[in-house]
C-alpha cells in the first residue's frame, strides 16, 4: 500500500516542485537582467527587494507542498532573539538538498532574506545558478596555495573581491548561509571520514572563515542551525517527494560574533589554528545539542 501511494505521489509532487522552482527562478532572472541594464542604485534596491521576496515565496510554497503531501509540521526551536533588521551568518549542517529550501522558508518573518556563498562553478547549474546570480549571491573564487606561490601578488584578492561584492549588503540587512560540512551527511561518509561526532561530519573551516573575513564586521550574530530528519536519515529528499517524510526539525542557537573569529585564515597560521579549535568546539556542542534534541522529543 505504501509503495502504491509513493508511486502516485512522487510524479505529482516532483512536477509541482519543479514548476515552483522554474516559475520563480525565471521571474528572478528576468528582474536580474533589468538590474544589469539599469544599474541605478534606487532601481536596483527596489528590484532586489522584489527578487528577494520572490525567493522567499519559492521556499514558502515549496514547504507548503511538502506539508501537504507528507502531512507533517516542521518543528522549529530557537534559543535567542531574532530580528528582520539585523545581519546574520548561518552555519548549518547539511543532510539533504532539501536543506536549502528549508533555510529559505525559515527566513520568512524571522531574519532577512538569505544569501548563499557559492562556488563559482555553480553558476552553470540550471535555474539555481542564474537565479543565485540575479539574487546578488556572491560566487567565491579561492586561489590554491600552489597558485598563490606562483602569483604572490594575488594574495588577499579573493577576499577583497568577495568583500566588494558584499558591499551591496551594507545598506540592507542580510542573512548569509554556509553549510560548514561541505557535503551532505550520509552514514557512509560519516564512517569513511571517521567523524568524531555522532550526528555530524567534520566541519570545514575555510568557507565560514572566508565569509567572516569578507563581512564579519557587519554580522550581528552567528546562527548555529541544526537540520534533522528523524526517521528519514538515509534518503530524506526522496522520502519527502514520495510522501514518506515523518518529521523535520530545525534547531537554532544565536551566538555572538567575537573579534577573535575575524582574521586571515589562509595566510595566518596562528589564526587558522585558533579558528579551527573554535569551530571544532562549536561542532561538538552542536552534536550534543542534537542528541538532547532527539532524546527529549
Amino acid at each position: 500500500m505504501h509503495k502504491i501511494k509513493a508511486i502516485i505521489i512522487f510524479p505529482i509532487h516532483f512536477l509541482l516542485q519543479m514548476i515552483n522552482l522554474g516559475f520563480w527562478a525565471t521571474l528572478i532572472f528576468v528582474l536580474g537582467l533589468i538590474k544589469l541594464v539599469i544599474p541605478v542604485p534606487p532601481v536596483r534596491r527596489v528590484l532586489s527587494f522584489i527578487t528577494d521576496s520572490f525567493a522567499v515565496n519559492f521556499g514558502t510554497i515549496s514547504v507548503f507542498f511538502i506539508e501537504t503531501f507528507n502531512r507533517i509540521n516542521i518543528d522549529i526551536r530557537i534559543t535567542g532573539e531574532l530580528s528582520k533588521n539585523k545581519w546574520y551568518l548561518i552555519t548549518a549542517n547539511h543532510r539533504s538538498y532539501l536543506d536549502v529550501i528549508l533555510m529559505i522558508a525559515f527566513a520568512q518573518g524571522r531574519v532577512p532574506s538569505p544569501k548563499f556563498f557559492l562556488k563559482k562553478e555553480l553558476i552553470w547549474l540550471p535555474f539555481v545558478g542564474l537565479g543565485a546570480w540575479a539574487l546578488d549571491m556572491p560566487f567565491m573564487k579561492r586561489y590554491s596555495k600552489e597558485y598563490l606561490a606562483k602569483h604572490p601578488e594575488k594574495k588577499g584578492t579573493d577576499i577583497a573581491t568577495t568583500r566588494k561584492k558584499c558591499e551591496r549588503y551594507a545598506q540592507t540587512p542580510t542573512t548569509v548561509i554556509n553549510f560548514v560540512e561541505g557535503t551532505r551527511f550520509t552514514p557512509e561518509k560519516h564512517q569513511a571520514k571517521k567523524s568524531p561526532y555522532q550526528y555530524l561530519l567534520r566541519p570545514k573551516a575555510a568557507g565560514i572563515a572566508f565569509a567572516l573575513a569578507a563581512m564579519g564586521e557587519q554580522f550581528h550574530n552567528i546562527l548555529d542551525v541544526s537540520i534533522l530528519y528523524p526517521g528519514n536519515v538515509e534518503h530524506p529528499m526522496m522520502d519527502m517527494l514520495c510522501g514518506r517524510m515523518k518529521r523535520i526539525a530545525i534547531d537554532v542557537r544565536v551566538l555572538p560574533v567575537e573579534e577573535h573569529l575575524i582574521g586571515d585564515y589562509f595566510n595566518d597560521e596562528t589564526f587558522r589554528h585558533s579558528f579551527q579549535q573554535w569551530l571544532n568546539t562549536t561542532w561538538q556542542q552542536k552534536d550534543e545539542r542534537i542528541k538532547q534534541f532527539l532524546t527529549s522529543s
